[in-house]
């Protein structure tokens, strides 16, 4: 089945492009707005509207294939690559890349992609890390049409592995409502929770007070409001690098201290940070977020680390688990580009035996939530985040939906 055309159309997403630099540096905020000065290249302003390019592959039967480009939500930001906006990277697709794909006859998702992560645009320039993320689940999809399989079908065949016949942990991440959100949550029994959005000082509060009483809160709301006790999510909480901003980043005694202080306050639910530290640049975050696991694991505290910052590329993930710089590594899907790097990175992780959790963004569509189930499903990640957006309803559905899809579907067979 060949490529006859390819054609793109400019989204949105499910939720915004925010300029995280300025937002930690103390902007203020008015109803869903940011206000004070942009300090990342390529923001106009603090917040803006996510942007999306849907690729779509017509296919010489005249099926068609598509997946959606689409970038974190704080772009620009821990080394990734910078703001993705429809209008400057549309030309790119057509002009570029569509060239590469029309006549090509797709018979493997993995080798079609890994010939474009060194392929460079009329610039000079390595594609944008969003194009290589839409373009691989639009490849999936139709190498899985030409095979008439599930596209988690087509990443096990590949990878050596075999679907998954139970569902995959959901995370659900719950903005800055982390209170009503959390009902939500616990009324639709999510696996791990909240995510809190904790990404400045005011919000982990004076020495980390703000933070521990939300966790305090958040134990006893999950004890009232279960319907039985064997309902026991996991705990994680994203702190963007507050902490070390606290307490300083390489000040580990400390960090741990605190560290110790929620896990006290989580029990006797199971506690992740997310983040702990943001040292700056990729080799700062390699030598201290390593020696915040040794002293965690040391001191016995009952908490897990969980790298994102600086862990940006499926390089990136083998450097953070040959260093065992966190018990967990967010594999953050947009960042990595391609999806076929994502299963790799999913695969190092649980080969040497540490967490992975096959994550994402809040700033992506439906589209690319729906195929990123369907490489956990192939792969077997700890977690997988529902995503987009922050409302959370609508982004468990998503996630739990097409993986009841999957099982019944394979189960039918």
């Amino acid at each position: 089945m060949k490529i006859k055309k390819v054609v793109c159309a400019p989204g949105v997403t499910g939720f915004y492009f925010d300029d995280q630099s300025a937002i930690k540096a103390g902007a203020g905020s008015d109803g869903m707005f940011y206000t004070g000065e942009t300090k990342t290249l390529g923001f106009d302003q603090i917040r803006q509207a996510g942007e999306s390019i849907s690729i779509m592959l017509v296919l010489d039967d005249g099926q068609v294939a598509w997946g959606d480009a689409a970038a974190v939500q704080y772009s620009g930001a821990g080394g990734r690559d910078p703001l993705f906006l429809a209008k400057d990277f549309i030309p790119i697709i057509e002009n570029d890349v569509a060239p590469k794909l029309v006549g090509q006859t797709l018979t493997s998702f993995r080798e079609t992609m890994e010939a474009f992560e060194d392929f460079r645009d009329h610039d000079g320039r390595k594609l944008h890390s969003a194009i290589r993320y839409g373009l691989s689940q639009a490849v999936l999809d139709a190498v899985a049409l030409s095979q008439r399989k599930l596209m988690c079908e087509v990443v096990a065949d590949e990878f050596g592995t075999t679907v998954s016949d139970r569902a995959i942990p959901i995370f659900a991440q719950s903005g800055d409502a982390r209170h009503l959100n959390v009902d939500k949550m616990i009324l639709k029994e999510v696996d791990v929770l909240p995510h809190a959005l904790i990404n400045n000082l005011e919000k982990l509060g004076p020495n980390g007070d703000t933070l521990a009483e939300y966790v305090d809160w958040l134990r006893q709301r999950i004890q009232n409001y279960r319907r039985c006790e064997d309902y026991q999510p996991i705990i994680q909480l994203d702190v963007y690098g507050t902490i070390g901003q606290c307490f300083g980043y390489d000040n580990i005694e400390s960090i741990t201290n605190y560290l110790s202080r929620l896990a006290k306050l989580a029990d006797p639910f199971k506690l992740r940070v997310e983040g702990p530290i943001d040292a700056g640049t990729r080799d700062l975050q390699l030598k201290w977020l390593s020696a915040l696991t040794r002293e965690v694991d040391k001191r016995e505290i009952p908490v897990e680390l969980v790298a994102d910052e600086w862990c940006n590329t499926a390089n990136d993930v083998r450097d953070f688990v040959d260093a065992g710089a966190g018990h967990m590594i967010q594999v953050k899907t947009p960042d990595l580009g391609s999806l076929h790097k994502t299963a790799e990175a999913l695969r190092y992780c649980l080969d040497h035996g540490v967490g992975a959790y096959q994550g994402g963004t809040c700033n992506e569509t439906d589209r690319s939530a729906h195929v990123c189930v369907h490489v956990a499903m192939a792969m077997h990640p700890a977690q997988i985040l529902a995503k987009p957006g922050m409302g959370v309803d609508e982004a468990i559905m998503i996630a739990r939906n097409e993986m009841e899809r999957i099982l019944a579907l394979r189960a039918a067979k």
